[in-house]
């Protein structure tokens, strides 16, 4: 007799995942010892993986809080490669970021799940969430639809060498899939891609002639109404 190769129970495992990827502060490292004894009890992961994440939980357990705040701040916050919004990957600032937004959080919505004030959809730690609502399977198959996403952000921070790639190491591993340390694509930091250009330092576009360099001119055609409305 054949039986069905059932997937393990995930939803602990991924609401832990979900919580270490968050804004370290005193109240997420207080919990640290009750998250590693609830992913050890569900079994979902296998060792190693367990190990690495032992391994992060210790560096955010023993580190001063203020390090490990701002190296945070500096690892997910100013870096496209690193971004845990995961749109941010897929369309960045493109139109369609915002249909794919609202999209998800009607998926939210059916669930019966709501964000956080400020928080985004596509939010990686919101989007554990709500996969740890779903039934193991349809959890996997989520996860695996990401996989492109999840890789890239584990391929940044194995890149540069931060221990947060365990945890999206882990969250590869719960979709059936193999983490890729593929090297990311050099990228400015958020902070200078949204930077406004210096004052008179040409136009206010990025890219264009600055003083002293040739400037283009465009000439347009006046139509009739114009020409009227100035003689």
């Amino acid at each position: 007799m054949f039986t069905l190769n059932t997937p393990r129970p995930m939803a602990k495992s991924l609401r832990v995942l979900s919580a270490v990827l968050g804004y370290p502060d005193a109240q997420l490292r207080g919990h640290l010892p009750e998250m590693r004894e609830l992913l050890r009890t569900e079994h979902a992961l296998s060792g190693s993986r367990l190990s690495e994440l032992d391994a992060l939980m210790d560096m955010l357990w023993r580190a001063e809080a203020l390090e490990v705040e701002a190296d945070y701040v500096e690892l997910f916050d100013r870096g496209r490669g690193t971004s845990l919004h995961l749109f941010e990957h897929v369309h960045g600032d493109s139109r369609e970021r915002g249909p794919a937004m609202i999209d998800l959080g009607q998926t939210y919505e059916k669930a019966g799940l709501s964000l956080a004030e400020g928080e985004l959809p596509d939010y990686l730690p919101a989007v554990l969430e709500f996969v740890s609502t779903q039934p193991a399977r349809e959890a996997r198959a989520f996860l695996g639809e990401t996989a492109h996403i999840l890789n890239a952000i584990f391929g940044a921070l194995r890149h540069r060498e931060s221990p947060y790639a365990s945890v999206l190491g882990a969250l590869l591993e719960l979709a059936g899939e193999k983490a890729q340390a593929v090297k990311p694509p050099a990228d400015e930091p958020l902070d200078e891609s949204w930077a406004e250009p210096v004052a008179f330092d040409g136009c206010s576009s990025k890219g264009q002639a600055k003083p002293g360099q040739p400037q283009p001119v465009h000439i347009m055609r006046r139509n009739n109404a114009t020409q009227g409305a100035t003689s």
